[in-house]
């Protein structure tokens, strides 16, 4: 997850292993609601937690352009709560993500939002904040995807790479490897991009990150250059993105069309 979540108690999700396993067993299997669900008694006085719930809800809009009023909700309770600076800049980082996968998505512009609160984001959290590399990751996103400067979005993704590498943090830097892989893919270094995609794709899976899996493996197909493993590695990612329930819903046109059997049709 983004944030270590705690409960009311005052231990951590850490302390809660049942309840850190049931979380990220339900957000793999792309059923964030049902995630959410579990810290919605915490989050309305614990901050972390809320911050937790955000970021849930918050990955379901982007996977699945949908829930928006719900991670706006969700959002609003985090800022409320957050009483120091690392707190209030955690949760502007949140902002700045929900505002960005607004724009992505085309939902609605908030790409100067997205900014501005990333921007604040940053001068709130320290050099040293634990979550200052997800911060990175994000203003890497923003660089890369909004306002097209790849050489700002490498710059931060290395940060980021870097930073959760420190932490140990395997599901960033599988995230990492992979946005980093698709600036070199574009930049036609093919040999880097499928060692990028293929690091990625081993971390998601070590991790049993399956809604991140599908796109992972389309990404590796997108970089190797013998059409039959391409073909094996899009077949398996069709495969896991109808187990799912067809997110996220944006992979969809890079798939090839399932199998008659899949269908139903005869």
């Amino acid at each position: 997850m983004a944030h270590t979540a705690k409960s009311g108690s005052g231990t951590t999700e850490d302390d809660d292993p049942p309840l850190r396993t049931a979380v990220c067993r339900l957000r793999s299997r792309a059923c964030w609601t049902d995630a959410a669900a579990l810290l919605e008694h915490d989050a309305a006085t614990d901050p972390a937690v809320a911050l937790q719930r955000t970021a849930l809800l918050t990955e379901r809009c982007l996977y699945t352009g949908q829930g928006w009023t719900d991670a706006e909700d969700a959002l609003r309770t985090a800022e409320a709560l957050a009483h120091d600076d690392a707190e209030r800049g955690a949760a502007a980082c949140e902002r700045g993500h929900l505002a960005y996968a607004s724009t992505l998505l085309g939902v609605r512009d908030r790409a100067d939002e997205a900014s501005v609160a990333l921007s604040r984001a940053a001068a709130l959290l320290s050099p040293s904040a634990p979550d200052r590399p997800l911060l990175d990751y994000r203003r890497g996103l923003i660089a890369q995807n909004i306002s097209d400067s790849p050489q700002a979005a490498r710059a931060a993704y290395r940060r980021a790479h870097a930073g959760a590498t420190t932490q140990g943090d395997e599901l960033l830097l599988s995230s990492t490897w992979r946005q980093l892989a698709l600036l070199a893919l574009r930049e036609g270094d093919k040999a880097q991009a499928r060692h990028g995609f293929a690091e990625s794709l081993r971390l998601r899976e070590e991790l049993g990150y399956l809604i991140g899996t599908a796109p992972a493996l389309v990404a590796l197909a997108d970089a190797e250059p013998e059409p039959g493993t391409a073909a094996r590695l899009r077949t398996e990612a069709g495969r896991l993105f109808r187990l799912l329930g067809g997110v996220p819903t944006w992979l969809a046109p890079h798939l090839d069309p399932p199998p008659p059997e899949a269908t139903g049709a005869n």
